[in-house]
């Protein structure tokens, strides 16, 4: 394994960082169990979820990853050798189940203290805003529409969490699903007024989505926010098995044909253009598209989520895959003509 620092820190984590949004309904609580136990046995010393885990989100089942968690710490008494991050939900009509009071102060109270419970720990290494609570471009939302009603709250938030800090409930604080000038204002409020400063951003990146260096990246470099890529083989879809017809009846895909930002005819045919150059190098499609992600200055951690130890095994393994610069041409290229095919 491979170790780096989260951004203005010391505290280390896995290049590899184990998502965990299927526990709890595509996978069971050994299954999960199972995986923390061969990740550990790997050198993988970050896991990250949410409080609206797992997903697709119901009020049945909120929460319910977090309880995996909690019961694989409390029996196995590894909360010494991991590095939490978890998540509040924002505001949306699919979270109305958790709360409908946003980032507000006794909302961000409340959520730190369930998934404290939860998680059966005093506390969580990174704890990131899921998405903002303004409406702005984010899953995949492309055309921005002004929120003429939000009102700007950065500096009530990050007093809130700064409080949650200096209780000893969380360690970090990060951002997910944030553009550019969302991750500056926070910056620019820390900074101003002495607040917690905003280590990473949790946002979708990967050889379909490439939209993070359109403007963020050179925030990333720049003012030494990491990003955590999720997403990084889009739903599965650069595993390859989608565009050759062999995905099992229990992919993701099948079972929740609704997430379908990475299944347009754009999406599979860059996907059958990237596993060519898998193919033609000695590569898997899945390994080469993790590898991608692993090697960006800006990526501090890429989150991998798997259903079987089978995915999971081979998931990891590509920390140990070095692309050459003929395969990054190569990859460039095809992004050159056709430039994020997934929003």
């Amino acid at each position: 394994m491979k170790y780096t620092t989260l951004p203005n820190t010391n505290i280390k984590v896995s290049k590899i960082c184990l998502g965990s949004m299927t526990w709890g309904n595509q996978n069971t609580e050994a299954e999960g169990h199972a995986q923390m136990d061969y990740a550990i046995d790997q050198g993988i010393n970050f896991i990250d979820t949410a409080e609206l885990y797992p997903v697709p989100a119901t009020a049945e089942m909120s929460g319910r990853t977090s309880n995996i968690i909690g019961t694989w710490l409390k029996k196995t008494r590894h909360r010494d050798k991991v590095i939490i991050a978890s998540k509040i939900a924002g505001p949306g009509d699919y979270t109305a189940h958790i709360r409908t009071t946003g980032f507000s102060p006794n909302a961000i109270k409340e959520a730190i203290d369930l998934e404290l419970k939860r998680l059966q720990t005093d506390y969580i290494d990174l704890y990131q805003l899921h998405w903002p609570e303004r409406d702005t471009n984010r899953f995949g939302i492309r055309n921005y529409e002004h929120d003429t009603n939000w009102k700007d709250n950065f500096n009530e938030i990050l007093h809130s969490l700064d409080t949650s800090i200096k209780e000893g409930k969380i360690r970090n604080i990060g951002l997910s699903n944030e553009n550019s000038w969302g991750t500056m204002r926070y910056l620019e409020e820390s900074k101003k007024h002495d607040l917690p400063r905003v280590v990473t951003i949790q946002n979708a990146y990967s050889m379909l989505t490439r939209t993070f260096e359109t403007d963020l990246a050179e925030v990333a470099l720049r003012e030494n926010v990491g990003l955590l890529a999720y997403s990084p083989m889009a739903f599965g879809v650069l595993s390859g098995k989608y565009v050759k017809g062999n995905a099992a009846d229990n992919a993701r895909l099948k079972l929740f044909p609704r997430f379908a930002r990475y299944s347009g005819e754009k999406a599979a045919e860059a996907t059958k253009r990237y596993l060519k150059i898998a193919e033609d190098h000695g590569l898997t499609l899945a390994q080469m598209s993790l590898a991608f992600v692993n090697q960006q200055p800006f990526v501090t951690s890429t989150i991998i989520g798997a259903t079987n130890l089978e995915q999971l095994k081979e998931n990891i393994d590509s920390i140990h895959v070095n692309l050459s610069e003929e395969v990054l041409d190569k990859i460039n290229e095809t992004h050159s003509v056709m430039p994020n095919p997934a929003p």
